[in-house]
């Protein structure tokens, strides 16, 4: 007869922080789908997909990120994190079919996958990405998730007993465990579908995914309304946070290789109508914080952990398409409007923060949300397009008025100055306040 040998406190300890790893990762995964996995299927049927390439392209997505984000943390020993493009889905969400249908967005897709690889291979791309002005890139962001943000109250007017339902849940559990919020509000909107609305059984269709190839069709206007913009939300809202989120934590990877091989994943997924994955932002937190155990050079098993819950959703993708293609769409979009709010609130705040590029972020913002169209090329292109004009235009100013200043002789006055303007102030802000 044997004994079992007592577990001493190191085995214990190492126990415990798989297990805490394994949790996070989980979590971290679930979280990560169920919030946006609603946005993303609205992009893709926005920008021409059929049902089936729908669920094809969730797949992918799921699949590669997961892939990416196993393949980098294990390569690094590092949690590396990797999400689908939720700014980006919710750009395309916010676009018209590109002409050429489907295959000329996954042919932007593709170009947005190069440009993502070049980024990480040729640091001058990557510089270029980041000269974008940040009140600029956020305002064009707030435009792009503003409409799909309205979604919740439409759906409480149309729909109150569910609409309010889903809402009053979200500010419930948003209220306890925000991260918590979006996910149980899906949960409550699923119950709820299932139980007030009759779902034909044919209509659900197939639910084990089938991948679908599509040939890319590359278009002028696809690559300036989709392709470009794509890869400027991808890299300003989801990849420049994901490294930021990384160092805050005390893990300082090199960003280049992390952004040229999330490209690679993606340029694999675009194809099966994959957008975009790139780096983690909010769930990232949860696999490279203390949620994941005390070891920190243990921490990369939550992101192995997540990458491998990732791939099995994705396998999941078809049933997810078909209820939400059965559903009515006023509360699938309301769940995917929850799930954006965080980060208009963000954006806003970010873009309007700077007084001085204040006007140049609301021109982007208005241009953006009205969602004008020329010659084929979405409203978020021409946001950025206006504000950064008013953003030179004013910027020379202020470098003039500043060369001005500074060669005026002390004590004189520039001429365009009117009478008691700057010396005006100076004095006042010295003089004491009655």
């Amino acid at each position: 007869m044997t004994t079992a040998r007592p577990v001493t406190p190191g085995q214990a300890g190492a126990r415990s922080g798989l297990l805490r790893a394994s949790t996070a990762g989980f979590v971290a995964a679930f979280v990560g789908f169920a919030s946006s996995f609603a946005v993303v299927l609205q992009g893709l049927v926005a920008v021409g997909a059929d049902r089936t390439q729908a669920a094809s392209g969730l797949m992918a997505l799921s699949v590669a990120m997961g892939a990416c984000g196993i393949f980098l943390s294990l390569r690094s020993r590092l949690p590396i994190s990797v999400a689908w493009s939720t700014p980006g889905a919710a750009l395309l969400a916010g676009s018209a079919t590109p002409d050429g249908g489907f295959p000329a967005a996954v042919g932007a897709f593709l170009v947005t996958g190069v440009l993502l690889v070049v980024s990480g291979w040729w640091k001058p791309l990557g510089r270029w990405v980041s000269a974008i002005p940040k009140p600029l890139a956020n305002a064009m962001l707030a435009g792009i998730l503003l409409p799909l943000c309205l979604a919740p109250a439409h759906a409480v007017a149309s729909d109150p007993g569910i609409g309010l339902a889903v809402v009053l849940t979200w500010a419930v559990v948003g209220s306890v465990r925000r991260l918590y919020a979006v996910p149980a509000a899906v949960v409550v909107a699923m119950a709820l579908i299932a139980t007030t609305t009759h779902i034909p059984a044919d209509s659900l269709g197939p639910l084990w995914p089938h991948p679908v190839l599509v040939a890319p069709h590359v278009t002028a206007s696809a690559l300036i309304g989709i392709a470009l913009p794509l890869y400027v939300v991808t890299m300003a809202s989801q990849n420049i946070p994901g490294v930021a989120v990384l160092n805050a934590n005390g893990y300082a990877p090199e960003p280049g290789p992390l952004f040229g091989w999330t490209g690679g994943f993606s340029l694999l997924s675009a194809p099966l109508g994959g957008h975009a994955v790139n780096l983690a932002a909010i769930t990232a937190a949860l696999c490279a914080g203390d949620e994941a155990g005390p070891d920190r050079a243990r921490r990369y098993r939550a992101a192995v952990v997540a990458g491998a819950v990732y791939v099995l959703l994705g396998l999941g993708a078809a049933a997810a398409v078909a209820f939400v293609d059965a559903s009515p769409p006023n509360v699938i979009e309301a769940v995917a409007g929850l799930a954006l709010l965080g980060a208009l609130g963000g954006a806003l705040t970010a873009a309007l923060a700077d007084a001085g590029q204040r006007e140049s972020a609301v021109v982007t913002l208005v241009v953006t949300v009205s969602g004008v169209t020329f010659f084929g090329v979405s409203g978020a292109f021409w946001g950025l397009a206006a504000g950064g004009a008013l953003y030179a235009v004013r910027h020379r100013q202020s470098r003039r008025e500043a060369a001005r200043a500074a060669a005026a002789p002390d004590g004189t006055q520039c001429e365009d100055e009117p009478e008691g303007g700057a010396a005006g102030l100076r004095l006042s802000s010295g003089s004491p306040r009655t």
